[in-house]
């Protein structure tokens, strides 16, 4: 393993290179027009996995955006680790903001900045250029199998009938994923949960056809203005979701369990500060820690209707629409939650308007034990790099399929991330820092090293 970092710092230049090759691929899984780059971008990989060293690698259909998978298997009695990654990313806009071309990777303050720098392109290659350095310098002591998927910015709506169909391939004791964050650039953390997801689109009818607002304002409900107070309903004063028994199924952290959470490093002035707010929101009765990691919550993700172009329109809108999600924690089962809204917002509707609700994709929380030997095994490889034990932290985020591969599959996954909260992921000049960028492809390397003795 003493050949590890000499060979990482050798191909400095090219691992980096090759990255950005990837991310000029805009693989924007949620807008139909870049289904070729989709192909484009699984392809790439399946190639990128073939230099690296496996075996085997493949562009396999699924019921949507093919799968990359591959493999490299030493020995059927070692241990076997599944990588898994997503090669999809969100799209760009407002394209405005960005400072400069996001499929047009630029390094600028050691950060590289563009679509998919952190999510999940710089992440997911940290993997095949682990690999690569553990195959190249003799170093590679367990069976390694990825899977590498196109649709997980739009919840991953067709790997679990890919992992039905495929149960005996992706047989492994372990899975290994870098798409999550660490607490601070100098202090590394092990994602140990992860919150659930419910999403939806609704739609709110008023009239049959657009109308004039001065003909018609005040004799007719604007629906825009009906679905405002529809959404503001949905939580009280205490901020706390006022949809009927969606709180009946939450696992309540113990007292211990929320000391523990906030021992974890974080200054409230810097949150503010980063974020340019004076205050911070959110249910009353926890700390920020406590509502992004072990609380639900419920958020507009994008609200539109009636005019928006250049200059006025007295127009009185035919219809109204939001996109909405609720971030859920254990025990909350995502489908029943969804039911729940549809039921719910149809009531709360007044007569002068039709609701329209669609489910568009959701997910279940996941919780990782820290007695797992792959857990070990990351504690140790993070050591060997930052020198540092790494804090076990909760995600507010979620990633809809590791409860999934649980449920499929019946296998762990481990979470190994490398981002930062400063990395505007989704956003306009996301970027991800050149420093973790390498830590990550030496941490993982060290991974595999530790978790082999594991399971000796």
């Amino acid at each position: 393993m003493e050949k590890v970092k000499p060979y990482i710092d050798q191909h400095k230049a090219r691992f980096m290179n090759e990255l950005f090759d990837i991310i000029r691929i805009p693989s924007i899984s949620s807008i139909a027009s870049h289904k070729p780059d989709i192909l484009k971008m699984a392809n790439h990989y399946r190639e990128s996995l073939l230099k690296a060293g496996v075996d085997h690698a493949e562009v396999m259909p699924s019921k949507g955006n093919p799968v990359v998978y591959a493999e490299k298997i030493i020995d059927p009695k070692l241990p076997t680790v599944l990588v898994y990654a997503h090669y999809d990313v969100m799209p760009v806009d407002p394209v405005e903001l960005w400072t400069s071309p996001p499929f047009e990777p630029e390094i600028r303050d050691g950060l590289i900045y563009a679509r998919g720098a952190d999510d999940d392109k710089g992440q997911g290659f940290m993997h095949v250029k682990a690999f690569e350095t553990l195959v190249k310098t003799n170093n590679l002591k367990v069976n390694v199998k990825f899977m590498i998927e196109g649709e997980e910015e739009i919840g991953s709506v067709s790997l679990g009938a890919f992992c039905d169909e495929h149960k005996e391939m992706l047989k492994a004791d372990i899975i290994l994923v870098s798409d999550t964050g660490m607490i601070a650039r100098d202090i590394p953390s092990i994602t140990v949960g992860l919150r659930g997801l419910a999403y939806w689109q609704v739609e709110v009818t008023g009239p049959n056809r657009d109308l004039h607002s001065g003909l018609f304002g005040g004799g007719v409900a604007n629906p825009i203005n009906m679905l405002s107070k529809m959404i503001a309903s949905m939580t009280d004063e205490n901020n706390r979701i006022t949809m009927p028994g969606f709180y009946d199924d939450v696992l309540e952290a113990t007292a211990e369990e929320r000391e523990k959470l906030n021992k974890a490093p974080f200054s409230l002035n810097e949150y503010q500060k980063a974020i340019d707010v004076e205050e911070v929101a959110g249910e009353k009765g926890f700390t920020t820690i406590e509502r992004t990691g072990i609380r639900p919550s419920f958020d507009v993700c994008g609200i539109w209707g009636g005019y928006t172009g250049e200059g006025a329109k007295t127009v009185l809108p035919s219809k109204a629409y939001a996109k909405i999600s609720a971030r859920l924690v254990p025990n909350q089962h995502h489908e029943k939650v969804a039911e729940m809204f549809e039921t719910h917002f149809t009531n709360i509707a007044p007569k002068s308007v039709k609701v329209k609700v669609e489910s568009l994709h959701g997910g279940q929380a996941y919780v990782c034990p820290i007695d797992l030997p792959a857990y070990r095994a990351a504690e140790k490889a993070y050591i060997k790099t930052y020198g540092k034990t790494p804090i076990p932290t909760r995600s507010g985020g979620s990633i809809p399929i590791i409860s999934t591969f649980e449920d499929k599959l019946g296998i762990k996954t481990i979470l190994m991330g490398f981002g930062l909260e400063s990395d505007a992921i989704h956003s306009p000049n996301e970027n991800f820092r050149v420093e973790n960028f390498y830590n990550g492809i030496h941490t993982i390397s060290w991974f595999y090293h530790y978790f082999a003795e594991e399971l000796k």
